[in-house]
């Protein structure tokens, strides 16, 4: 018997020994329980857990997956997937074992987010946390029939809804905007060189380059729990060189100047993100433009460059995507008009070969 009465608090507890998923044999003992019942309970999906068997509760198995993507996630991408899957997951699931959910209990749960009115991006962004656990639970754990696979994603991925400005929204947008001011070069930053928010506010003086007029991109700030948390960025293709135009660099001096002695690792922008966007939101309302997120600056500058003519694989490494298809995913779809190009450039070769 593992389940004792605690005579003293009226309570009861567990003592039992277990075999985790490694194989080693261990002893957990917990105590605290209303009922005898509910210690019974806690032993038998504890072992499950820890042996990783698939007939354990999803909510259980959510803490599995989070201790093992605790090395590979960065912290802020952990806080915002544990608070997705608290609210909309486990509230569906969290009781339901992993081996019994099949492709009809998704397609119900995807029933039932879809009657919540959320953005198509949200809905996507929720099937995603949902597949990544099943995904795991069958690449690791070994779970036979992974229900995500069979049924059809629902939302619909950013760029289907991007937002961007053209050159003369944005002229319009930053002419409201004092230059010289952290606001104006903030501005300029994210719109010329495609930076993430975060990248950009982490920027220090050490990592500019202005002999090679080059950004050096190591890092990225958030913060969390009130406090400042400067780490490595997104991905390792994140951490990449950004060569600037002269003006730009020139705005960066200029900028500095204003600040005799900053040390070389201060944040250039000591602001957090809620800041920059009420700020540019402002700025926005002023100019009469139309409103964008932070992140849309991003998809400003490449829609830009696109219309420059710049291809995807050098779009790609300056933003730090991983994979060109990440970027064609994201941006192929601005550039159909590429195809009338396509198009005149045959109808010129074989005009001249005719003649």
């Amino acid at each position: 018997m593992s389940v004792y009465k605690d005579k003293k608090q009226g309570t009861w507890y567990v003592s039992f020994r277990y075999v985790d998923w490694t194989g080693k044999k261990k002893q957990k003992l917990k105590r605290g329980f209303r009922t005898k019942k509910e210690a019974q309970e806690y032993e038998v999906e504890f072992k499950r857990k820890a042996s990783a068997d698939m007939d354990m509760e999803l909510g259980s198995f959510v803490e599995i997956y989070f201790e093992d993507k605790k090395n590979e996630l960065k912290q802020n991408s952990i806080r915002n997937k544990k608070h997705m899957i608290a609210a909309h997951v486990i509230p569906y699931f969290g009781n339901k074992k992993m081996n019994e959910i099949l492709p009809a209990d998704i397609i119900q749960w995807q029933n039932i987010i879809q009657e919540k009115n959320f953005s198509k991006t949200y809905e996507r962004m929720l099937q995603n946390q949902i597949t990544a656990l099943f995904n795991h639970a069958q690449k690791i754990y070994n779970l036979q029939n992974n229900p995500c696979k069979k049924v059809k994603k629902i939302g619909k991925p950013d760029a289907d809804k991007m937002e961007f400005w053209t050159k003369e929204e944005y002229e319009k947008f930053i002419a409201t905007i004092e230059p010289g001011t952290d606001n104006y070069l903030m501005a300029e930053l994210l719109f010329w060189t495609g930076m993430r928010e975060g990248e950009m506010l982490a920027l220090t003086p050490k990592d500019i380059d202005f002999s090679e007029n080059q950004i050096s991109i190591s890092k990225t700030y958030y913060r969390a729990g009130g406090k400042d948390v400067i780490t490595t960025p997104k991905t390792d293709n994140s951490v990449r060189i950004i060569s600037i135009p002269e003006f730009l660099k020139e705005e960066i001096s200029d900028y500095l100047s204003q600040f005799y002695g900053m040390p070389e690792d201060a944040r250039l922008f000591p602001i957090v993100a809620r800041t920059l966007q009420k700020r540019m939101k402002e700025f926005m309302a002023k100019a009469g433009v139309k409103k964008i997120r932070i992140h849309d600056f991003r998809h400003s500058h490449v829609a830009y460059l696109i219309y420059q003519g710049v291809q995807p694989l050098i779009i790609k490494e300056r933003l730090g995507h991983k994979d060109i298809k990440i970027t064609m995913n994201t941006y192929g779809h601005l550039y159909p008009s590429q195809q009338k190009l396509v198009a005149e450039m045959l109808d010129l070769d074989r005009n001249e070969n005719k003649s």
